[in-house]
């Protein structure tokens, strides 16, 4: 019985798209933001929820407007991008800001394990090593 429970928990684990708080105590989380401050990020390499987190805080248009049926929370504001996969929007009831991130100057780029976040002067692209990625910018947000 304990093996079919935890098999299932490890099953809708693998599931369900990762929350991730600033008060994550992972050592190797990198809590990082744009030189604007308009772009906040979390970028792990913790099996639970490696990948890359980013929430937008002021936009001129949400690209994703509509969310799903399912999202009881906040839409259009946060990223996700995996080790493997595509680039997507979270439905998100937390925020990855963090006041002791560090500012990630313009052409820098971050990795942790298989995914990379460049920041640029027209916002963060965040990517793994399949092309899955999303790109934060004011004027929209493209995932792929």
């Amino acid at each position: 019985m304990t093996f079919v429970l935890r098999s299932l928990f490890f099953a809708v684990m693998a599931l369900s798209v990762p929350i991730m708080s600033s008060s994550a105590a992972y050592a190797g989380d990198i809590f990082f933001k744009s030189p604007s401050g308009n772009i906040h990020c979390l970028l792990s390499d913790d099996p639970a929820y490696a990948g890359a987190r980013c929430d937008i805080m002021r936009v001129t248009r949400l690209s994703f407007p509509n969310p799903p049926f399912d999202c009881d929370l906040d839409w259009g504001h946060a990223f996700f991008v995996g080790p493997y996969g595509g680039g997507r929007p979270v439905c998100a009831g937390d925020t990855v800001a963090s006041p002791s991130a560090s500012v990630l100057p313009y052409g820098m780029m971050v990795s942790a394990g298989s995914v990379s976040c460049l920041s640029t002067r027209e916002g963060m692209d965040c990517f793994n090593q399949s092309g899955g990625r999303f790109l934060l910018r004011r004027a929209n947000q493209l995932v792929q």
